[in-house]
């Protein structure tokens, strides 16, 4: 049942076929220090195992079940439903350190009205375990997504950008929607500390770059953001963001020529680039409570 009162945080989990992983979920929330949320679970057309552990879950945990969408119309069905004024989209199979609320909640209350959202570092558990720096830079997000989709974000920029693109149900609508951020002005603050973990299967994002999905959803990108890609417009924002940022003009511009070859030719040398990428920048770090 829910409190008359809305809380300060909605942690919004889209749900597809993930039951075995909702008492991990419950349990990392149970661990936050920060206690004024509540939790909205979108069944996005789950089997029959997975209906029947949301359905046994307690009354205080809202469960939303819808047809098979995709994670972007999950992710928007919580948001609709969502009372608080600060939203957190989750994953059911992540978690989260358990101050991760507690200190984003306290960085965007206090942060003027310009900033949207508040980001953390990665820790990857599971098929890797590694950190990562995540990074909200306008020029580097045009050609590789900086930012994963659990960002701790105002409920009014949701609404101010017309929620998560519900066609890219294959995946990156995330990144979408991060560019859709980055070239409506809205600032965010980074918390240089990795309190989102996030798990990596043979199935996961880190590990599907190189599947032959990714040719075919940036070239959607593409196209919907037409006007960003164009030479013009993609030196503009180097130059704004020169000094900030760490992909190199030209290996930026040669993805982008790369793109124009077969899909599985580019497919293939983007995950060698993937893969080079991500064994150099992980690193291991200690944060007490992750």
């Amino acid at each position: 049942m829910q409190s008359a009162n809305p809380p300060a945080v909605s942690v919004v989990v889209p749900c597809y076929n993930g039951g075995r992983y909702i008492d991990g979920l419950l349990a990392t929330l149970a661990a936050q220090t920060f206690r004024d949320f509540e939790i909205i679970i979108v069944d996005d057309g789950s089997n029959e195992e997975t209906r029947a552990k949301l359905a046994a879950l307690d009354p205080s945990i809202q469960v939303i079940r819808q047809r098979n969408q995709g994670p972007g119309a999950a992710r928007n069905t919580g948001f609709r439903h969502a009372r608080g004024e600060f939203v957190l989209p989750l994953d059911c199979d992540d978690a989260l350190a358990p101050g991760y609320l507690a200190e984003a909640h306290a960085a965007l209350s206090a942060a003027p009205a310009e900033v949207g959202f508040v980001f953390t570092w990665l820790r990857a558990f599971g098929a890797i375990d590694m950190d990562f720096p995540r990074r909200y830079n306008a020029f580097e997000l045009l050609f590789s997504n900086k930012l994963q989709s659990c960002i701790f974000m105002r409920r009014s920029v949701w609404e101010r950008l017309g929620g998560y693109d519900e066609a890219m149900r294959d995946g990156y609508e995330d990144w979408d929607f991060n560019i859709r951020m980055s070239r409506a002005g809205i600032k965010a603050i980074e918390i240089p500390k990795p309190l989102y973990l996030y798990r990596v299967s043979n199935e996961g994002m880190l590990l599907s770059h190189c599947s032959a999905r990714h040719a075919a959803i940036w070239r959607y990108i593409r196209a919907k953001h037409r006007d960003a890609y164009r030479l013009p417009e993609i030196l503009r924002v180097w130059r704004e963001t020169r000094g900030t940022e760490r992909m190199p003009l030209a290996v930026a511009l040669g993805i982008l020529t790369l793109a124009q070859f077969p899909d599985r030719w580019f497919t293939a040398i983007m995950g060698l680039y993937r893969y080079g990428r991500l064994f150099t920048q992980g690193w291991r770090t200690s944060v007490p409570g992750a």
